[in-house]
């Protein structure tokens, strides 16, 4: 990337009155010189960050007390039994309760105005002290706008909400258990590395239906375990009542949905997660919210505005959903009490934030390309106001939880995002590297193919990233999971071990492997893996929706399949579990980023080292190579994991019983190197079935 030029507010004076405000800025820009002359912008962001930090001080008496929304808006039980009611409704000109408790008269309990929006009500107990809303009534806000309509409307901060069968909207459900469920295990320390299984309850079962959160507890909870993966990424967890959204058009931000059960039923989920060292990260979307008033956000108060921007730059006009005004006091008490909620009362690990590059930029990253060049990410063109919220809510959860995890769903690669906040970043731990997958659509195709000049091509990445080949993202209808773009139709009929290879199905399984491990080993420090795709789950993901007659044939994960003994899948599924096991014994992904020693084009192979291991890869589609040689630091060698191998499906190649040695003899700019001879009984070479792990003492 060329250097950016140098901007009139970079000089020495603003330079060095950059260095006086931000703390740590020097180590961000000895890191990267680059942005020398944004220094005044990451001034202007963290000094924006610290004066509403020192304004939620001094009126809310500091972000621990504004962060606890949810223990006074909404519905909350009392100590003498009564019921204390909240409610932030600027535009509103009469708030009031409703519902089973009052026989659903609209206007027998109304609330109190208060100042900047804010209106309160305190219902006594009964005369015999017993609860006049008990657990499991439902209610509704009621509504008077400044026009006379008459709203019926769920809490923004409702815990639970319901769609009973036949109904089109959901009902706000009273969520205040007599024995509500209790901890067991205490967080899982921050791993070293971070392997994530990114999951989705509802569609976790094979059978066509939506599966439950016990289903989740009992039966995928083990699996995930099982491959090695030690940290599950929730999906569609915060409400939403369009379930064909995956989990990002949110109704209800403070209830856990329903669809999947109550709860308690997720806290036990969390739960025995924890007691299989796993920690736990929740798919956040504060980036937008559903259009639906009835039962979501939108229009609560009778006007457009409210949580949200009013008029066009409050609609998001790809996602058809409502854009929230950061700058807004009570928006960020809610948010960031959202926030809250979901670590102090669900026992969350940290969050991956949705959405990240829409919040970011006024333009929400529509018709942007991301070039790489710095002028793109600073300027009017940066919503402030939505980074700030970001840098408040990293630095709440980093306060609360210090080994919490927080990721940055970020296309653009906004400089510094996963900086400290110290040094003007966004103080995010890890963004996802979304142009990897991006690089093996663009290549899957020719990789298949003898004659490609690409097959060899492997993006890397320079930020703390998690990586990946294939989310949920790549697996939606309109795609197809990464192995049945490799295998398709053939899928159906050659998975079986009773049958021959044919070509297609053995240059898919290696390649599958191939791509996953390299992708693993050399995308980042972490990595990512939509549940069921790690053994090669076939066909796509669709949810049922009209389009597709409500099935939801293609709404759950096959597990079965990997299950049978007579079918190719547990080939992968056992390279899969071995990879991560591999990497959480020799840390990989904790390690400096690898050396690539060699990326021949023409050979189609790609070596490099990281923590002590040798990774040789041959993308070949034909050929294998002897006295073929490979650059090194290392001494001693023995092969560790083999693509090859009879339990991954390979073709059994290569012998595992022999130790190597590297020569003194400098190639690729490393100061030894192997050479595979076969004549020598050193068959430590690439050959064409994929690539050989190899560790090194």
């Amino acid at each position: 990337m060329a250097a950016p030029a140098a901007r009139a507010d970079g000089s020495d004076a603003a330079l060095a009155a950059a260095l006086a405000d931000v703390p740590d800025l020097g180590r961000l820009l000895e890191v990267d010189p680059y942005l020398k002359p944004y220094a005044p912008d990451f001034q202007r962001r963290y000094n924006r960050f610290s004066q509403t930090l020192d304004n939620i001080g001094k009126n809310e008496g500091g972000i621990d007390k504004f962060s606890r929304g949810y223990e006074s808006f909404g519905v909350h039980r009392c100590a003498d039994g009564g019921l204390y009611c909240k409610e932030w409704a600027p535009g509103a000109e009469g708030v009031f309760l409703t519902g089973d408790f009052n026989d659903w008269n609209p206007f027998s309990y109304p609330y109190k105005k208060l100042d900047y929006g804010k209106w309160d009500l305190y219902i006594p107990p009964k005369p015999n002290k017993s609860l006049l809303v008990p657990h499991g009534s439902k209610l509704k806000v009621v509504i008077r706008s400044k026009s006379g309509e008459i709203l019926y409307r769920i809490s923004p901060w409702a815990k639970y909400v319901v769609r009973e069968s036949g109904n089109v909207n959901y009902d706000w459900i009273h969520w205040d258990p007599e024995q509500p469920y209790k901890f067991k295990h205490s967080r899982p320390k921050k791993p070293r590395s971070l392997r994530i299984y990114e999951s989705h309850v509802g569609i976790s079962s094979h059978e066509g239906k939506i599966a439950s959160y016990k289903h989740f507890t009992c039966n995928v909870l083990p699996r995930i375990k099982g491959l090695g993966y030690n940290c599950i990424q929730m999906m569609a967890i915060m409400e939403h009542a369009y379930y064909a959204s995956f989990g990002y058009q949110i109704t209800s931000f403070f209830a856990a949905s329903s669809r999947y059960g109550t709860p308690e039923e997720l806290k036990e989920l969390v739960d025995t997660a924890h007691s299989m060292g796993i920690t736990v990260l929740l798919d956040v979307v504060h980036s937008h919210a559903s259009k639906n008033s009835e039962d979501g956000l939108n229009m609560f108060d009778g006007t457009d505005s409210c949580y949200f921007h009013s008029g066009p730059r409050g609609t998001h006009d790809l996602w058809d959903s409502r854009l929230f005004i950061y700058s807004s006091w009570e928006v960020l008490r809610f948010l960031l009490s959202n926030i809250r909620w979901w670590l102090e009362e669900y026992g969350f690990d940290g969050f991956r934030f949705d959405g990240v590059t829409s919040m970011l930029y006024h333009h929400h990253g529509i018709g942007a390309s991301f070039s790489g060049d710095y002028h793109e990410y600073f300027g009017l063109q940066v919503d402030e106001d939505a980074l700030t919220y970001l840098m408040l809510a990293n630095h709440l959860v980093h306060t609360l939880y210090p080994d919490s995890i927080t990721i940055a769903e970020d296309v653009s690669g906004m400089p510094a995002l996963c900086s400290p906040i110290s040094q003007g970043g966004g103080g995010f731990d890890y963004r996802l590297a979304m142009a990897i997958p991006d690089k093996w659509i663009q290549v899957r195709l020719y990789v298949i193919k003898e004659d490609c000049t690409h097959g060899a091509k492997m993006l890397t990445a320079t930020l703390k990233c998690i990586a990946y080949a294939e989310s949920h993202d790549q697996a939606l209808v309109g795609d197809k999971s990464l192995a049945f773009w490799l295998m398709d139709a053939e899928m159906y009929t050659n998975m079986s071990v009773l049958t021959p290879f044919t070509p297609v199905i053995d240059r898919g399984i290696q390649l599958h492997k191939m791509i996953r491990l390299i992708t693993h080993a050399l995308g980042g420090e972490g990595y990512l893996n939509f549940m069921g795709n790690e053994f090669g789950h076939p066909e796509w993901l669709d949810f049922p929706r009209k389009g597709n007659n409500e099935s939801y044939h293609y709404a759950r994960r096959q597990f079965h399949l990997t299950d049978d003994d007579l079918l190719r899948y547990k080939f992968l599924n056992n390279f899969d579990r071995d990879m991560n096991k591999l990497e959480e014994r020799c840390g990989w992904l904790s390690a400096p980023q690898a050396f690539v020693s060699e990326k021949h084009e023409g050979n189609k192979v790609i070596a490099f080292e990281r923590a002590a291991l040798l990774f040789i890869f041959n993308f070949h589609p034909s050929k294998s190579y002897t006295n073929y040689r490979v650059g090194t630091t290392l001494r001693t060698f023995k092969i560790v994991l083999d693509s090859d191998a009879a339990e991954y499906g390979g073709h059994q190649r290569l012998d595992h019983n022999t130790d190597f040695f590297s020569e003194p003899y400098e190639h690729n700019e490393r100061p030894s190197s192997l050479l595979n001879c076969p004549e020598k009984n050193q068959t430590h070479g690439v050959c064409g079935a994929g690539p050989k792990w190899i560790w090194g003492n």
